[in-house]
């Protein structure tokens, strides 16, 4: 993906993620033997700290070929996927994402395998089944244009039918 390749959408996340993120995290750590003293310094303030933080640097952008989202605190985890190889975009509201009114994206990509493989998780996309929508829609205009072998942008379309006609000006003035 290229930088100034231009963004159709820019994905809004749901502020409640926050509390999601929070709440997630903290069943985890209460789950396991290990994470319960953990679980004590999750409530007392690193879980708030770093709910914001996580929420302030998730990231999801369409453009005209990719899908692009970036997350994390310490590890940061950016990934930038071709339209062309996304397979489908799973819908995912199970009970306790209802209860906050989120709802959850997966992207499931060519040759993802069942454990190992390119995939995204999207948590708390407002509007999530208009993001949908426009990222399968997008997905669609891109296969067409592979199909019909306009694989190439519309610049450098214009280029080549410029430098098309300069050759055939040359070679009319060279048979002269």
């Amino acid at each position: 993906m290229t930088e100034n390749e231009p963004i159709l959408i820019k994905a809004q996340f749901n502020p409640i993620v926050k509390t999601y993120i929070f709440l997630y995290v903290l069943g985890i750590l209460i789950m396991t033997i290990i994470g319960i003293p953990l679980a004590i310094v999750w409530l007392c303030g690193w879980g708030q700290w770093f709910s914001r933080n996580f929420y302030e640097k998730l990231y999801c952008v369409l453009t005209e070929k990719h899908l692009r989202f970036r997350m994390g605190i310490l590890f940061t985890i950016d990934k930038t996927i071709p339209l062309e190889n996304i397979q489908d975009l799973t819908f995912y509201e199970g009970p306790v994402l209802r209860h906050f009114n989120l709802a959850m994206l997966k992207v499931e990509t060519a040759g993802q395998g069942d454990k190992t493989g390119n995939h995204m998780k999207l948590v708390g996309v407002v509007d999530a089944h208009l993001f949908r929508a426009a990222v399968l829609d997008q997905r669609e205009l891109v296969k067409r244009g592979m199909a019909s072998g306009n694989s190439l942008g519309n610049e450098q379309t214009e280029l080549l039918r410029r430098i098309v006609a300069t050759l055939e000006k040359i070679e009319t003035n060279l048979k002269k």
